[in-house]
């Protein structure tokens, strides 16, 4: 529910209750002056009545003649409980009638006073009763009456009056508040409008309308306003320096490539030159050297020999480092491969072929790949050997027994590209963080080498193919991925 529905329902239940208690103090307010003037003639009529008729006498009870009660619109009636008769004004006795009376069995205190009847269902009447006593017994009772229709009607036609009112009123009042709130609370619809706009579109430039005085929700409105000024700037520059580092990782990249290509050519073209000599084993090697490279010093070049080595492994492992930060700064940079229509089975077979020359210590499996016989998907092939490597390196990384499995699957109109090993595998925390950036599993730190960028990088090229990967792992049982495509059926391409 809004504010401004709140809002106005409470000033209207206020608004209500208020006319409601107001209403109820008119009324009878209305209706006791409306009534004073005929119960107090009534109550003259009967005490007139007491002192002036015989009604003292226990056996008899009279009634003065009407001429002498002076008012014509008075009904009384007398009622003798001892002797079983009453008597009436002729007024009365017109209306073929008579006012009810008390049990004289049961007659009490309280049945003294003013009561509201209806004589023959139409004629209502305010009756005063008063109790006609001898001693502590009573003998008879005075019942003094009139006519009060006009002022019924009156009560009711009042009662409607006020009911209806209150209704029309709140009605009124409910729609000229829903309007005002609306109005008064325009600028926080301004407020939403602007931050949904922001939200959708990512436009920092969007300012919030400046409408109505300088009150509350005019300072609120100025003061977002400056907010998102500064959160524009502060953007601006993030966004800038974020442009800068990753102009800065792409051209350090290419940089780097340059001269680690030539120092691995070098060392490698030092390596095929270096004398077959000294490839001798320690028996031969004195002979050899005095041939091939008299006066150089054996342990001397055995030591530069694996100098070399070392400056080759090195050069390789931050050529690889250097060409996956190159990637992430593509990723970064939404940079947009160029897919075609690839047949899926050649491209894993050949993935399959080349893994089997891969430093590892557990067994290569090639499964059943007859899932993907005849499929094709739209895809950027080095890429995807690039993701299939990867998957297939980290699972030799982290299989020092046992063996590693590629196999197919289809599911529908997805061609699934299973990696199964049985290594150390991960605990259920890990798995959530295995696709971030440099994170590493704590098991793995200080037993594996590696940066921790490769998953990252094949979530980014899965990511940009439209398909997905499934991780199942436990802890000293291995991890399967399955990395799923999207096929390409002839005429159509899911493009991504």
């Amino acid at each position: 529910m809004s504010i401004r529905l709140r809002l106005t329902l409470w000033y209207s239940v206020i608004l209500a209750v208020t006319l409601v208690v107001f209403g109820i103090a008119f009324y009878y307010f209305v209706n006791y002056n409306t009534y004073h003037v005929m119960k107090g003639k009534i109550a003259a009529q009967a005490n007139a009545i007491n002192i002036t008729s015989s009604l003292d006498s226990f056996d008899n009870i009279l009634i003065a003649p009407q001429s002498l009660l002076g008012d014509e619109e008075l009904y009384i009636q007398v009622t003798n409980y001892k002797r079983g008769v009453y008597q009436q004004t002729s007024n009365l006795k017109r209306l073929d009638a008579k006012f009810e009376q008390p049990d004289p069995k049961t007659v009490s205190e309280d049945d003294e006073g003013f009561k509201h009847v209806t004589l023959g269902g139409q004629y209502p009447f305010v009756v005063y009763q008063h109790l006609l006593k001898q001693g502590n017994e009573v003998f008879g009772l005075l019942q003094v009456g009139a006519y009060s229709g006009t002022e019924d009607r009156y009560m009711s036609e009042l009662r409607t009056t006020l009911i209806f009112s209150l209704i029309v009123v709140v009605l009124i009042a409910f729609t000229i508040s829903l309007v005002l709130a609306r109005q008064a609370l325009r600028p926080i619809e301004n407020v939403i409008q602007a931050s949904n706009s922001i939200q959708n579109g990512s436009d920092l430039s969007m300012r919030i309308p400046r409408i109505g005085p300088n009150d509350e929700l005019g300072r609120l409105t100025d003061t977002l306003n400056g907010m998102l000024g500064r959160i524009e700037t502060t953007y601006n520059e993030l966004d800038e320096a974020y442009k800068a580092q990753r102009r800065f990782v792409s051209d350090a990249s290419h940089e780097l490539r340059t001269p680690l290509t030539t120092i691995r050519g070098n060392i490698e073209l030092l390596e095929r030159m270096w004398p077959p000599a000294l490839e001798a084993g320690p028996g031969e090697a004195a002979g050899a050297e005095d041939d091939a490279m008299p006066g150089v010093d054996a342990r001397r070049m055995t030591m530069t020999r694996e100098a070399m080595h070392d400056i080759a492994g090195e050069a390789k492992r931050m050529s690889n480092l250097v060409n996956d930060l190159l990637a992430l700064a593509r990723a970064d940079a939404g940079y947009e491969m160029e897919k075609t229509v690839q047949p899926l089975l050649p491209l894993v077979e050949d993935v399959a072929r080349r893994a089997q020359l891969l430093p590892r210590n557990a067994d290569w499996k090639i499964g059943n790949l007859s899932a993907i016989d005849n499929v094709e998907v739209y895809a950027h092939a080095d890429f995807l050997r690039q993701l299939l490597f990867i998957f297939v390196e980290n699972a030799f990384k982290y299989t020092p027994s046992g063996h590693v499995e590629l196999r197919a699957t289809r599911s529908r109109d997805q061609a699934g590209i299973v990696i199964k090993d049985t290594g150390i595998g991960m605990s259920n925390e890990e798995v959530p963080h295995i696709f971030e950036r440099f994170y590493r599993a704590d098991e793995s730190r200080g037993e594996t080498s590696g940066t921790g960028l490769g998953l990252s990088i094949a979530k980014w090229i899965i990511d940009e193919h439209g398909g997905s990967v499934e991780v199942s792992t436990r802890e000293g049982a291995g991890t399967t991925f399955t990395v799923w495509l999207p096929i390409a059926f002839h005429g159509t391409l899911n493009e991504v």
